[in-house]
C-alpha cells in the first residue's frame, strides 16, 4: 500500500514528472514484487504452520528473489547514475536524460537481473538431493539450497560466488565512485545552502543503498551457508522494503506537498 500511494502521487503529480520520481515509481513496483516472492510464504509458516514448499515452488522462489535481487542491486546503481548526472552536469542533464534514456535504463535492470540468476538457478536445480529436505531458512536461497545437495557442488559454488561479485560487489563499488564524485562536486559549492540542497537529493538513495548492500554482501558474497543469515536476509527482503517508502518519501518535501494537496482536493467536497 504504501508503494502503491507512491506510484499513485508520481503519477497524478505534474511536478514530480522527471527522471529522478521516475526511477522511485520504478523502484516501488521493484519493492512490491519483491515482498510478494517471500512474504506471503512466510506468513503461511507464522500463521497457518505451513513450513513446507515443493521442490518447483522452491526452486521458483529462488530464482524470482534472486533475479528481482540484482534487479534492485543495479536499479539503485541507475538511480545513484541519475543523482551524479543532475549534479555534475545540470545543464546537460536534461537533453542527458530524455524519457528514452530513463527507459532504458530502468528497463536494463530487469533484464540483467533475470538472465544473471538462470545459470545458478539451473545447476542449483540439477543438484542430486538424498536428503534431509529441511531448510534453514525462512524462505529457498540458493546457500542454503546448495548446502543440501549430495553431489559436486564445485561448478554450483563457481556460479553462485561469480553471480554474487557481478550482482553486488560490483554494482556496490561503482556506486561508491558516483558518491565520491558527487562528494567532490558538492564540497566545491560555496554556499552551505547549496551544499544541503545538492546532497540532499542523495541522502535518500544513500540510506537505502547502504541498508540493502550491507545485508546482500554479508550474505551472498560467501557461498557457505550460515545460521546467521535468514536474519540478515529477513532485514532486506522485508524490514528495509517496509521502510523504503517512508525514506523515499516522508523526507522529501516535493511528494509531501503533492500529497497533502490531493488530500486536500479528496476532502475538501465533503466540507462544501
Amino acid at each position: 500500500m504504501e508503494n502503491l500511494a507512491i506510484i499513485t502521487v508520481i503519477r497524478i503529480g505534474q511536478s514530480l514528472h522527471n527522471p529522478m520520481y521516475f526511477f522511485i515509481s520504478v523502484f516501488s513496483i521493484l519493492e512490491i514484487m519483491f515482498v510478494s516472492v517471500t512474504v506471503p510464504k512466510l506468513l503461511a509458516i507464522l500463521i497457518a504452520a505451513d513450513n513446507t514448499i515443493s521442490f518447483t515452488g522452491c526452486i521458483a522462489q529462488m530464482y524470482f528473489l534472486n533475479s528481482l535481487g540484482v534487479t534492485e542491486c543495479y536499479l539503485l546503481l541507475v538511480m545513484v547514475f541519475d543523482r551524479h548526472q543532475a549534479i555534475n552536469s545540470p545543464l546537460h542533464y536534461p537533453t542527458v536524460m530524455t524519457d528514452t534514456v530513463c527507459v532504458v535504463l530502468a528497463l536494463s535492470p530487469w533484464i540483467f537481473g533475470f538472465s544473471i540468476i538462470l545459470l545458478p538457478a539451473i545447476t542449483i536445480a540439477h543438484l542430486d538431493f538424498c536428503g534431509p529436505n529441511m531448510i534453514d531458512h525462512f524462505f529457498c536461497d540458493m546457500a542454503p539450497l546448495q548446502s543440501l545437495g549430495c553431489s559436486d557442488i564445485m561448478v554450483t559454488s563457481s556460479s553462485i560466488t561469480t553471480v554474487a561479485v557481478m550482482s553486488v560487489v560490483l554494482p556496490f563499488l561503482i556506486i561508491l565512485g558516483f558518491y565520491v564524485c558527487i562528494l567532490k562536486t558538492v564540497t566545491k559549492i560555496s554556499s552551505v545552502d547549496g551544499k544541503q540542497k545538492a546532497f540532499s537529493t542523495c541522502t535518500s538513495h544513500l540510506i537505502v543503498a547502504s541498508l540493502f548492500y550491507g545485508a546482500a554482501i554479508i550474505v551472498y558474497v560467501k557461498t557457505k551457508s550460515s545460521h546467521y543469515d535468514k536474519y540478515l536476509s529477513f532485514m532486506y527482503t522485508t524490514v528495509t522494503p517496509t521502510i523504503n517508502p517512508f525514506i523515499y518519501t516522508f523526507r522529501n518535501r516535493d511528494v509531501k506537498k503533492v500529497f497533502q494537496n490531493l488530500i486536500t482536493r479528496a476532502i475538501r467536497p465533503i466540507f462544501v
